[in-house]
């Protein structure tokens, strides 16, 4: 067994993001998990599984910030582990400074930088130490919106798959504007443009996801020519970013509430994309739409 037959993934990424969550998760898709590893330690673990004799095939290991001193190395570790051949791919989670910041109050858990000052200071210092590394990332999840079950359903998405560690999933996440652009996001597309079902009486009340409002976005002329083009340049580009070793790739697609236009478009792009990736979509808003109503 050679080492590229393993599937060595790097979690890391902001405290309170996720990590523990998603490391259990991996577990339960069959990956080997060690936490807090002092990144020195990489190599003997991939070389530990190079002997496992092909009982340990894929290889989970979390790296933050808990690592003190010894974090610092990481980006060097990781150019040693390019330079021998050996591929990796990089988990990042994060997540919005107010959630964040809830959390730690929720668990009453202290910050790893907690000598930052207040939590928030030590959430920003944080991220700021963590930033050559996110642009490194192969995939970025934002669990500012993404409870427990949601983060299991991307991760089982992303790597439940066994054998080809490059395969690429593509997220397509609908959202309004109003609420801000998802923090996760690769691509960024406006939809803003397109004829808005909130002016039409009927379809006010109604999402992206009822056929009424679908027909009424995805029949006008501008809509076509829009999915024809931007769908062609996706279908350029994928080739690309499975070739530089991407996963996962989220294209946004907003519009002013993340209720109409964004959803449909979105929905129709998913089917589209299905004929050669595997793709999830996930509707941002719905759920601010569904709260305001209920309320």
């Amino acid at each position: 067994m050679e080492d590229r037959d393993i599937r060595l993934v790097i979690v890391t990424g902001l405290s309170g993001a996720g990590k523990t969550q998603a490391v259990r998760c991996l577990e339960d898709l069959g990956f080997f998990c060690v936490d807090n590893l002092p990144p020195m330690l990489i190599p003997k673990i991939t070389e530990l599984g190079r002997q496992s004799g092909g009982k340990v095939k894929r290889i989970a290991l979390v790296i933050d910030v808990r690592g003190g001193y010894f974090f610092d190395s990481l980006s060097e570790e990781l150019k040693n582990l390019s330079k021998k051949g050996i591929k990796y791919e990089i988990l990042f989670l994060e997540a919005s400074d107010e959630v964040l910041v809830r959390r730690y109050k929720e668990t009453r858990r202290q910050h790893p930088l907690k000598e930052e000052g207040s939590v928030l200071a030590a959430i920003r210092a944080e991220r700021v130490r963590l930033q050559e590394l996110r642009g490194m990332a192969h995939v970025i999840l934002d669990t500012t919106e993404i409870f427990p079950r949601g983060l299991k359903e991307n991760l089982t998405e992303i790597f439940g798959v066994s054998g080809n560690s490059l395969r690429l999933t593509v997220t397509i996440v609908s959202f309004g504007y109003k609420y801000g652009i998802p923090l996760d996001a690769d691509l960024v597309i406006d939809v803003r443009f397109l004829p808005n079902p909130n002016y039409v009486e009927e379809l006010k009340p109604l999402t992206g996801l009822d056929a009424a409002v679908a027909s009424f976005v995805l029949s006008a002329p501008v809509t076509k020519s829009f999915l024809r083009r931007f769908y062609s340049l996706l279908k350029f580009l994928l080739p690309y970013y499975v070739e530089e070793g991407k996963t996962h790739l989220v294209t946004a697609i907003g519009c002013t509430g993340g209720r109409h236009r964004s959803v449909a478009v979105s929905e129709r792009l998913a089917q589209l994309l299905r004929r050669d990736y595997q793709v999830q979509v996930r509707h941002r808003d719905l759920h601010r739409v569904q709260a305001v109503e209920s309320a």
